[in-house]
C-alpha cells in the first residue's frame, strides 16, 4: 500500500478572523469552534485548523534558554502597589552598560515565545526585561484562555503604571546604560502606546499592531516611535488615521509601516496560521536599528 500524501488543511481569512474575535473580543471558544466548524465544512476539519491558528509553544524558541552567550534571570520589582515578576536577559560578556528594553507580551502573558524575544534583544546588544503583567493575579497560568481572561480583569492605569515601574527599575539597574525602550505586542502593543503616554522618561517606544491611544494623549508622548501594523487586520488599523494625524500635528518624532497582506500577530512566529516570516524579519530589522539608533 502507497501511503498518501499528508494535504494540510485549507486555513481562510474568515478563520483567522474567527480567531481573532476569539481572542480578542467577545467570541467564547464554543461559539468559535461553532463557527469554525461552518467554515471548515466539519468538526473533524475544524479540529484540524484550530491548533495552526492558535500559538504553539513547542516552536517558541528560536535562541535556545541555555544560550551560552546569554546571562539569564527571574527578577521582581516593586510596581505600582505589588511586587512584579519578569524575565532578565542580557549578554553574558557585556564590559560596560547597555541599554534596556522591557518586552510587553501579547494578551496571553508572558509565555516562553516573549521570553524568547526578550533573548533575541539581549543577543543584539540590549538588556531585555520581559514582564509578566499579570503578576497582580498571581502570575501568568499556563492555559491561555485563562491568561485571556485574567488580561481583562487588568485595570488600565494601574497596569501602566507598572509598566512605568519597570523602565525605572530598568533605568536604575546597574547592567543598563539608563535609556530605556518598550516593545509590546497586539495587547502589549496598546501598552506602549500607553507607557508612551504616561511616561516622559520612555527612551523609545515599538509597538507592534497596538491599540492607539486617544488622539487627546498623543501631545504627552515625548519617546520616539516606531508602529508596525499588519495589512489586514482591520479591527486595528481602524484607528490608524486618527493616530498618525495626531502624532503629525503634534509634532512627533515617528515612523509608521503598515505590511500589506498579512494578518494581526504576523510576528509570532509560534502561530503557524498567521505568521509572516518576510513581514516579521523586516519589522524585526526595523525595531533593533530603531533602538540602536536612540538609545545608544
Amino acid at each position: 500500500m502507497t501511503d498518501q500524501p499528508t494535504t494540510k488543511p485549507a486555513i481562510t481569512q474568515a478563520m483567522i478572523k474567527a480567531y481573532d474575535d476569539y481572542t480578542h473580543l467577545t467570541l467564547d471558544r464554543r461559539g468559535f469552534m461553532n463557527r469554525l466548524t461552518k467554515l471548515a465544512g466539519s468538526g473533524a476539519a475544524a479540529a484540524a485548523i484550530a491548533p495552526l491558528l492558535a500559538a504553539n509553544s513547542a516552536r517558541a524558541a528560536i535562541v535556545p534558554a541555555d544560550d551560552t552567550r546569554l546571562q539569564i534571570s527571574q527578577v521582581s520589582f516593586p510596581g505600582a502597589d505589588w511586587e512584579m515578576t519578569g524575565y532578565l536577559a542580557m549578554p553574558a560578556d557585556m564590559s560596560a552598560p547597555l541599554p534596556a528594553v522591557i518586552v510587553i507580551h501579547e494578551n496571553r502573558g508572558l509565555n516562553d515565545h516573549i521570553r524568547d524575544v526578550a533573548r533575541r534583544l539581549a543577543l543584539e546588544g540590549f538588556v531585555a526585561l520581559a514582564v509578566d503583567f499579570l503578576s497582580p493575579l498571581g502570575g501568568t497560568p499556563a492555559d491561555e484562555d485563562k491568561a485571556r481572561e485574567m488580561i481583562g480583569q487588568l485595570e488600565g492605569g494601574e497596569t501602566t503604571a507598572n509598566a512605568m515601574a519597570a523602565r525605572a527599575w530598568l533605568a536604575g539597574h546597574d547592567k543598563t546604560n539608563g535609556k530605556v525602550g518598550a516593545v509590546g505586542f497586539c495587547w502589549g502593543g496598546g501598552l506602549v502606546n500607553q507607557l508612551a503616554v504616561a511616561d516622559p522618561e520612555l527612551g523609545a517606544g515599538v509597538a507592534y499592531y497596538g491599540r492607539q491611544p486617544e488622539a487627546g494623549d498623543v501631545p504627552s508622548i515625548k519617546a520616539p516611535m516606531l508602529l508596525h501594523y499588519a495589512g489586514l487586520d482591520e479591527r486595528i488599523n481602524a484607528g490608524i488615521a486618527d493616530y498618525r494625524a495626531a502624532l503629525k500635528s503634534n509634532g512627533k518624532t515617528f515612523a509608521m509601516h503598515v505590511y500589506d497582506d498579512v494578518n494581526h500577530a504576523f510576528n509570532n512566529d509560534t502561530s503557524a496560521a498567521r505568521y509572516n516570516k518576510p513581514a516579521a524579519d523586516l519589522a524585526w530589522a526595523r525595531t533593533v536599528a530603531f533602538f540602536k539608533g536612540v538609545l545608544n
